[in-house]
């Protein structure tokens, strides 16, 4: 996966501003403030023009960060927690991100923790990456670096969950917890904890330099603001990308060089995102998403080629989904387990895939919001969108064979899964 791909960045193009992913990276704090300038100090008047932007949360869930901020500041001796794990194994934003501009996530940070009268403020990134070494170095270069403290996670799908990433921080195991209470009312140290994404908090140091109008100017009004996608499968040139939210996927495509051969179907979101119809003019926002059936996530977009198996695929990805179970309840450990199978057999086209295939919509019931977590129905979307989406290729496996041309891995899957402490 290559840091940039095609035409992704046009930095200094509103206004002689840069935005998330400068030309050239700025590794060094000298470069950093040479292409952004000093940290503006707003204070606690960050949070109007936070919610005057309309900026919500890049991590995925999409959540108002201005209401986050109020939710935190009136609690007592509050902490900032960026979440840079990126557990989605399609997802390279957050690693790029931190690479090419880990002091604007620092700035972010701080920002954050000035608004909300935090004292203590956490990086947290995962522990196979390079992100921690490459954050001590550029807060070591800093005045203010010995304000943020950096902590690795363990390298689990879930680990970045926010109550399984506060879990850990408090000397847990890095698997979800119950919630209430949630992490703005009791949190690191039990303390009133603000969890953002590394690109949300990146972000939220642009709108403090450049204002609110600046944000609005790029992306849609119901959705503004530029955003990283990550973009893989069949295109000439994968890579993480900053583009403008409500751009065409065609036009994603295009940046990366075009695709290599047509789509059979888009991924967008991930593991916990949804397939889609690779439909024209679908656009990367919530509601142009929404009429296919998908969800924006973490923008990861994969244009899935037409010569591979959606079937095969999908099962690859359920099995490894499966064995990222936290294991804490019946229907994660049983029912994808169980899931798995099934779509397993229906991938080789055993004689038992009709039987199997009958039987996923009464698993789906049976999993379908009894979970301690979300990660039994993230799971579920996924593969609902699957017998949806390739609902040809279901049938054609459950007559016995397969009309794909090739069967070669396209999406990532790791091999190696790292415990939980």
């Amino acid at each position: 996966m290559s840091a940039y791909a095609g035409q992704p960045l046009r930095a200094r193009d509103r206004e002689g501003t840069c935005g998330l992913l400068p030309p050239h990276g700025a590794a060094t704090y000298e470069q950093f403030l040479k292409l952004y300038g000093p940290t503006p100090r707003p204070g606690e008047r960050l949070l109007d023009i936070v919610q005057a932007s309309g900026l919500s949360g890049r991590g995925g869930a999409g959540f108002p960060t201005a209401r986050k901020l109020r939710a935190v500041r009136d609690g007592r001796r509050p902490v900032v927690l960026a979440n840079g794990t990126e557990g989605e194994p399609a997802s390279h934003k957050d690693e790029v991100l931190l690479s090419h501009n880990p002091h604007l996530v620092i700035d972010g940070a701080l920002l954050a923790a000035d608004a909300v009268r935090a004292r203590r403020v956490i990086i947290a990134v995962a522990r196979a990456a390079d992100a921690a070494a490459q954050l001590e170095r550029a807060l070591a270069s800093r005045p203010d670096g010995d304000r943020v403290e950096v902590r690795t996670v363990p390298d689990r799908f879930i680990a970045g969950e926010e109550s399984a990433l506060i879990h850990f921080l408090n000397g847990g195991e890095a698997k979800p917890t119950n919630t209430p209470p949630r992490p703005f009312e009791r949190g690191v140290g039990g303390r009133p904890t603000l969890v953002q994404n590394v690109e949300t908090l990146a972000t939220l140091a642009l709108i403090a330099r450049y204002g609110e109008g600046w944000f609005r100017a790029s992306g849609t009004a119901e959705e503004p603001g530029n955003v990283l996608a990550t973009v893989a499968g069949a295109v000439r040139m994968p890579g993480v990308l900053e583009v403008p939210l409500g751009i065409e996927l065609s036009d994603l495509f295009a940046r990366c060089g075009g695709l290599t051969e047509p789509a059979r179907a888009y991924l967008v979101g991930g593991y916990f995102g949804r397939w889609v119809p690779a439909v024209e003019g679908l656009e990367l926002s919530s509601a142009s998403l929404a009429t296919a059936g998908g969800s924006l996530g973490a923008r990861t977009v994969v244009a899935f080629p037409q010569s591979s198996c959606g079937v095969l695929e999908s099962a690859r990805v359920i099995a490894y989904m499966a064995g990222q179970s936290a294991e804490q309840c019946g229907p994660c450990v049983f029912g994808l387990r169980t899931l798995a199978a099934r779509f397993a057999t229906i991938a080789r086209a055993e004689p038992g895939a009709a039987e199997a295939y009958r039987a996923l919509d009464g698993l789906h019931r049976q999993i379908a919001r009894r979970g301690a977590c979300a990660h039994p129905d993230g799971v579920l979307g996924f593969a609902a969108s699957a017998t949806r989406v390739f609902a040809d290729e279901f049938s054609a496996h459950l007559a016995g064979h397969c009309t794909a041309r090739s069967h070669q891995p396209v999406l990532p899957v790791p091999v190696k899964q790292g415990d939980w402490r």
